[in-house]
């Protein structure tokens, strides 16, 4: 899926003047990075969403991936037959949960037509059956009856706090829900309120979290976020302007469900390991002790070995 994503995003941007797509970028970025929510389409015109999806699809694609298959190890006898993607713009979400699960009908929901209408484009011939329908996000919003997953990615941020709580008690009647923000410390809150507000609503946390009690993590002291390596295409790299083949995307995240999920979860590492000679350095997010550092030796053999080739966001039962 990653290299059909690419291959459908390749020559988006070809008839679009430089000038004109570095500027619909810049305001993109500004946008991506203010902390203003607008309740309004981020994307006016053929110009911004052509731009957007060369800016950010790719990365926006690797860190709900990631975040979709870390759930997927948690539910490993589940899978959903329906899908909605609110606010999902020209569909990230939906390649990625294409990439994830098989034989799904998704939806995508967002107020802006333009981005619709480009990721009907881009999916049509890898996601053929895949709906694209104008909706306003926000109040009134209300999901389909019996839905099995609903992906909110990189929207609760455009919201104010009354569409945010109200697109969350949306997706919350779903089955399982996926919400993924920027890997922020604003970003780590949205996604820590909106996890409160999924565990009134009666659903289980399934990850990150080992646990569907209080995080432990104190707000303004640090913030619970992952990476996802993103391959940077030649047409990436001129949109971002950067020069490396790659990039990491930092992101937050919850993942809910109403369907069973392992009584006894393992802990999860919440920063990249540190490797030392015969030791490895584990920060991890446990089920009975909050927050822990882990040393790993040579001495817990099996454990340890399973350390050194662990990576930031895996789970891994406590040796």
């Amino acid at each position: 899926m990653h290299e059909e994503l690419r291959a459908a995003l390749a020559g988006l941007l070809d008839g679009l003047p430089p000038k004109r797509a570095a500027q619909a970028v810049e305001r993109l970025i500004a946008n991506y990075r203010g902390t203003t929510p607008t309740d309004a389409p981020v994307l006016r015109d053929r110009a911004d969403v052509a731009a957007y999806a060369a800016y950010r699809m790719p990365a926006t694609f690797e860190a709900v991936h990631a975040a979709l298959t870390a759930f997927a190890v948690r539910v490993p006898d589940w899978s959903p037959a329906t899908h909605v993607d609110i606010g999902g713009g020209t569909g990230a979400a939906t390649w990625a949960a294409a990439a994830t699960w098989d034989g799904h009908r998704s939806t995508v929901w967002d107020w802006a037509q333009p981005a619709l209408d480009l990721g009907r484009e881009l999916a049509a011939d890898v996601l053929p059956e895949a709906q694209w329908q104008r909706r306003v996000i926000g109040e009134g919003l209300a999901v389909p009856e019996g839905t099995d997953l609903v992906t909110v990615s990189y929207v609760l941020g455009e919201l104010r706090p009354e569409a945010r709580r109200a697109v969350v008690a949306a997706a919350a009647t779903a089955r399982s829900v996926v919400l993924i923000e920027p890997g922020t410390p604003d970003g780590y809150l949205r996604i820590r309120e909106a996890r409160d507000q999924l565990i009134e609503a009666g659903l289980r946390i399934a990850a990150p979290c080992p646990h569907s009690d209080t995080c432990p993590i104190v707000p303004g002291e640090d913030w619970c976020h992952f990476a996802a390596r993103v391959s940077r295409s030649s047409l990436h790299r001129q949109v971002k302007g950067g020069s490396l083949s790659y990039e990491d995307e930092k992101f937050s995240y919850v993942a809910a469900t109403r369907v069973a999920v392992p009584t006894e979860p393992p802990a999860r590492i919440v920063r990249k390991p540190q490797l030392r000679k015969g030791q490895v350095l584990l920060d991890l997010c446990t089920a009975d002790e909050g927050l822990v550092r882990s040393t790993v030796t040579k001495r817990h053999g099996e454990s340890y070995r399973a350390a050194r080739d662990a990576s930031w966001g895996d789970g891994l039962p406590r040796h």
